[in-house]
């Protein structure tokens, strides 16, 4: 996404950088889901986002839900991740593991037959 990009207040000028496709939306619902074009997809230009809704019956209810869908993506992109820091593992927790080493061998050694006694 352009960094000098900036997220529009209001919906109408989101709305103009988005191409605007609608389709029947199918599945359950039955008879009026396959013969109106309520499902709503919006391809956002510069970003290339892609968010479609179809859970409502109304076209107009899917748009602004797929506009909210957008919003959200767009903030998500647009926030920066912050940088994971290095942590190492305590003294302490490496001397509690080891020590739990050495007591799982104990008890598997315990689990071993016995050796042979020569005749």
């Amino acid at each position: 996404m352009d960094t000098d990009w900036r997220m529009p207040d209001d919906d109408e000028a989101l709305l103009a950088e988005c191409e605007v496709h609608t389709f029947r939306s199918g599945g359950p619902g039955g008879q009026h889901q396959n013969t109106t074009e309520s499902g709503v997809r919006l391809v956002h230009l510069p970003s290339g986002v892609r968010v479609e809704s179809r859970s409502e019956r109304s076209q107009h209810r899917n748009r602004r839900i797929a506009l909210e869908r957008l919003r959200e993506k767009l903030v998500d992109l647009a926030t920066p991740e912050t940088p994971r820091r290095a942590t190492r593992v305590p003294r302490s927790e490496k001397r509690r593991r080891l020590d739990e080493k050495k007591r799982r061998s104990q008890v598997k050694k315990m689990r071993r037959r016995p050796p042979r006694e020569p005749d």
